[in-house]
């Protein structure tokens, strides 16, 4: 059945570009990669560092919710950094090869200048990558514009990260949407949730995630 779907959309190929037919029909941003197998300990979670965690983040029925008001504290007390919750994916840095986050996002309406997901590391500066939400646009950092209208609405999110070309490459709903060069190796690991950013952001933030997946190219 995909298949036949595949050929009647490439033989409409005048319609519109035909690589962008053959990434809508016959190829996903997974091909070719290895599922990396995940428990509870590689969600590492952290959060305003005077609150309960329940009071920030919940996990139910396969669903891990997160948010954070404006006026939170940083996760750790000696920090200077912006209010968080998040998931970083621990157990699992990596420093070269080909390695891919995937997860199914949800926003909803009124969550603005916040960080959702985010490579962090680099041989300059704190990130590789940072996915920002403006009023319902997904952003880099708070640049280039990745996708639009993602409010209210689950989304899979998956991003390459190929250390040794040094790109970085983005996929909504397994379209690619976004590719940029990286900021070098270092000591790099994928989060998701919710960081606010440094202005311009809406006092609650919210995001949630299922299906969190880690994939490597072998």
């Amino acid at each position: 059945m995909r298949g036949s779907y595949c050929y009647i959309l490439l033989s409409l190929a005048f319609l519109g570009s035909l690589k962008e037919i053959i990434q809508l029909c016959c190829a996903d941003p997974t091909d070719g990669f290895t599922d990396v197998p995940l428990t509870e300990y590689n969600f590492e979670l952290q959060k305003p560092y005077d609150v309960p965690l329940e009071e920030r983040y919940s996990f139910v029925n396969g669903v891990r919710r997160l948010w954070v008001y404006a006026d939170d504290k940083p996760h750790d007390p000696n920090s200077q950094t912006q209010p968080r919750t998040e998931v970083r994916i621990r157990g699992l840095d990596y420093a070269s090869g080909i390695w891919q986050f995937e997860g199914y996002g949800f926003v909803p309406n009124g969550t603005s200048g916040a960080t959702v997901a985010q490579i962090h590391g680099a041989a300059k500066g704190a990130t590789t990558i940072i996915l920002r939400i403006y009023n319902g646009d997904m952003r880099y950092y708070s640049r280039d514009l990745v996708a639009t209208n993602l409010y209210d609405k689950w989304f899979r999110l998956n991003i390459i990260h190929d250390v040794d070309v040094g790109s970085v490459t983005v996929f909504i709903d397994g379209v690619q949407k976004f590719r940029v060069k990286d900021q070098g190796p270092g000591d790099l690991y994928f989060k998701c949730g919710v960081y606010a950013a440094p202005a311009n952001i809406s006092y609650y933030m919210e995001s949630r995630w299922k299906d969190i997946k880690i994939y490597k190219k072998y």
